[in-house]
């Protein structure tokens, strides 16, 4: 990986350092993936405690186990980091891994009014990027650009759906934009997702895409709220645009979902008001010397995370090792990178990072799926793998 923004430790970090309750994973060759607590002094394995960071979560107080856990120092954050690219590696020390393991990963979508427009755009667009600009001034003169003090469901929402549909402007992402119903999907199967410093994947056939820099809520199978990471929904607008019956091939490829650096458990210095308070900034920097800068505030959000929560766990669906739930973003670029009109899109190589200043930074490079690591361990190999080593404990049976 190019290093250009992917080695600066401090960055990798919330900006209150080791003062928070961080919980990751690591592969340790001859072991294989284990728990991890991120401590001043390194990261400690605390897999003989919690062999899942979905255990984990299901505690009575899951910061304060992981703070309070005794466990094997493995190594430095920054050695340990600074082996994970995949290109650079030495196999027979221990990397980072996505720090989310048995949780189901699902994502909300259209949840900001900004990115709610810029799905009509991609619908109307049939996938066109070369077309966007026109429909994309079309839609803003019909609705607007503010439509973040709109109640999803409400009747001044409803009443607004009415005059768009006599205009035959309505869509189904204004649907699930102000509706009562939130889009929740399952973004990526479960343990594929990849963390910091790997490569992240985009199907070899898009020719449009974006990141999507995102809040990633952990939930645990009654549905509470136990802390938080970053995410990147990595978004094929040009598969969705097409049909929105390609979500899953626009959304679940390959390293498509990247996860990271760290889980921050909720405690005295994290709690479910900082998500709320949070602004995810994104920083793409290709190697044709592109930068693209944006952010996005959770303050802005249509639909609070105890929403989206309630709306995804519940009676109607359970899930008993938790959920980890992208909660959506307001960023969707505009900004054209190379042939006026086209929009932005990525290259080969594009260093992304996603950040917030309690959760630190996510760093990706874009590849195409095809050329990203297989992903090749799931749950059987994990289940198999913490059998061996001893760590299936009576609490993960039952």
């Amino acid at each position: 990986m190019a290093h250009r923004s992917a080695t600066n430790m401090a960055q990798l970090l919330p900006a209150d350092g080791f003062q928070g309750a961080l919980v990751g994973r690591v592969w340790r060759p001859g072991l294989g993936p284990s728990v991890v607590v991120v401590r001043e002094d390194g990261l400690f394995d605390i897999s003989s405690t919690c062999s899942t960071v979905s255990e984990l979560a299901a505690m009575d107080d899951p910061a304060r186990t992981a703070k309070t856990a005794q466990g094997e120092r493995i190594g430095s954050l920054e050695d340990i980091a600074g082996n994970t690219p995949p290109d650079s590696r030495d196999s027979s020390k221990p990397w980072l891994l996505a720090p989310i393991d048995l949780q189901v990963i699902k994502a909300a979508g259209v949840t900001f009014a900004v990115s709610m427009l810029e799905r009509v755009i991609e619908e109307r667009a049939r996938g066109d990027a070369s077309a966007a600009a026109a429909i994309r001034a079309e839609v803003l003169r019909l609705v607007g650009d503010d439509l973040s003090r709109l109640k999803p469901g409400s009747a001044e929402a409803m009443a607004l759906k009415e005059v768009l549909m006599a205009q035959g402007a309505w869509s189904q992402y204004l649907e699930v934009g102000i509706g009562p119903d939130a889009e929740v999907f399952t973004k990526a199967p479960t343990l594929s997702a990849v963390g910091t410093f790997m490569d992240a994947g985009l199907h070899p056939k898009s020719t449009w895409n974006n990141p999507e820099p995102e809040v990633v809520v952990i939930v645990t199978a009654e549905g509470k709220i136990v802390g938080a990471t970053l995410g990147n929904d990595v978004n094929l607008r040009d598969f969705e645009g097409r049909s929105a019956l390609l979500l899953s091939k626009a959304k679940d490829n390959n390293a498509s979902c990247s996860v990271g650096p760290f889980v921050r458990f909720f405690d005295e210095t994290f709690s479910l008001d900082d998500v709320r308070q949070t602004t995810v900034t994104l920083t793409v920097e290709g190697e044709d010397s592109f930068k693209l800068e944006g952010s996005s505030s959770i303050t802005k959000i249509s639909r609070d995370p105890e929403d989206l929560v309630a709306q995804t766990v519940g009676t109607h669906h359970q899930y008993p090792d938790g959920f980890a739930l992208f909660l959506g973003t307001m960023f969707a670029p505009t900004q054209d990178r190379g042939e006026a009109g086209m929009g932005f899109t990525h290259k080969q190589g594009d260093i992304v990072t996603i950040a917030a200043p309690k959760l630190g930074a996510l760093v990706n490079r874009m590849k195409s799926s095809s050329e990203c690591e297989p992903w090749t361990f799931g749950i059987r190999a994990l289940m198999s793998n913490l059998a061996q080593r001893g760590l299936i404990n009576t609490r993960m049976a039952g």
